[in-house]
């Protein structure tokens, strides 16, 4: 087994070159703004969760490269246009692709994204890429269901809990359980290990998005690489929101209903005023605890894996860096 590090390292190394080619090819006009948005970085979770878990089940977790690559791809094509759908201006400290390239050439570029992904998956080895397109696939197909419900319930006047979990599910909870699953079907695990894993991707992603949600509204800008507040202009239904309509008092409630249907507001007292009514009602509390909950049940799939306890190290450390992140 390697460490992260180790396995971060050398996909950067490898994605770079990647990039590179990309950058060389024409039409420069389609290809500059997918460059732009991978040579910025990001944690680059997604492939290494790829990369480690082949490694758990194999001596040669190379072999799951273009594997970790097309999930890359697909990860930050859903940004692009995530970015576009939510008005974002700030992605990873940057300028969001559609503001500096024009929308029209962003969504172009994102479709294109989402393209090169499954080239990748196509360089796997021959015998597995059936198993693997399915389940790349299926994950994609989920992730555009989720971002769907995500646009739906902004203009709904009440989202429930489970559907706002549910939701989370599908547009953030499935990729991670993907990228784990990918590689250990890529290393050669057996079914139970696969959906152990597949299990514990879908618990750990739901509080990494319960996090996410959280550091909307608390973190800061420098650290979060987004501005800070932007769930919360956008009215978008996160489990604080839904928390703090369900726990708050009658006057704290009509309060926050009022901002989110006011068309024109600065941005500033908005975010203010509504971070107050989230940390008083006890529902930015309350999406911690749910947090945990998450995170503990993940560990307890996780101990579950047929494999020798030092090997998941590494897993438990990642889960432990979604529990207490900033960024």
């Amino acid at each position: 087994m390697l460490s992260f590090q180790l396995l971060l390292d050398y996909f950067e190394k490898e994605f770079q070159k990647e990039i590179q080619i990309i950058q060389a090819t024409a039409p420069q006009q389609l290809y500059d703004p997918v460059a732009y948005s991978l040579v910025g970085g990001g944690k680059r979770i997604r492939p290494v969760l790829v990369l480690h878990t082949a490694s758990l089940f194999s001596e040669q977790p190379q072999t799951a490269f273009p594997a970790a690559a097309a999930i890359e791809f697909f990860h930050n094509f859903t940004l692009l246009h995530d970015d576009i759908m939510d008005h974002a201006s700030i992605r990873r400290g940057m300028p969001t692709v559609h503001l500096k390239y024009g929308e029209n050439k962003a969504i172009l570029s994102g479709d294109a994204m989402s393209i090169i992904a499954f080239q990748f998956l196509s360089r796997c080895e021959a015998s597995k890429i059936s198993s693997l397109l399915t389940l790349f696939s299926t994950t994609a197909l989920e992730v555009c269901e989720g971002q769907q419900y995500d646009m739906e319930f902004e203009v709904r006047d009440q989202v429930t809990e489970s559907e706002y979990l549910e939701m989370t599910r599908l547009k953030t909870a499935v990729l991670i359980a993907c990228s784990l699953k990918t590689g250990a079907l890529i290393g050669g695990a057996d079914k139970q290990s696969c959906q152990l894993l597949y299990q514990f991707g879908i618990l750990i992603g739901i509080a990494f998005q319960l996090q996410d949600d959280w550091l909307d509204v608390y973190g800061e800008e420098s650290s979060f690489g987004k501005m800070i507040g932007g769930d919360i202009c956008e009215n978008k239904k996160t489990h604080i929101l839904i928390k703090a309509l369900e726990m708050s008092g009658e006057k704290d409630r009509a309060y926050l209903k009022n901002w989110i249907d006011k068309a024109e507001f600065d941005k500033n007292e908005k975010i203010e005023s509504v971070r107050k009514i989230f940390t008083n009602s006890g529902a930015a509390e309350a999406t911690r605890k749910l947090m945990e909950e998450y995170y503990n049940k993940a560990m307890n799939t996780l101990q579950q894996l047929e494999v020798a306890d030092s090997e998941k190290t590494e897993l438990r450390n990642f889960a432990a860096q979604v529990l207490y992140r900033i960024k």
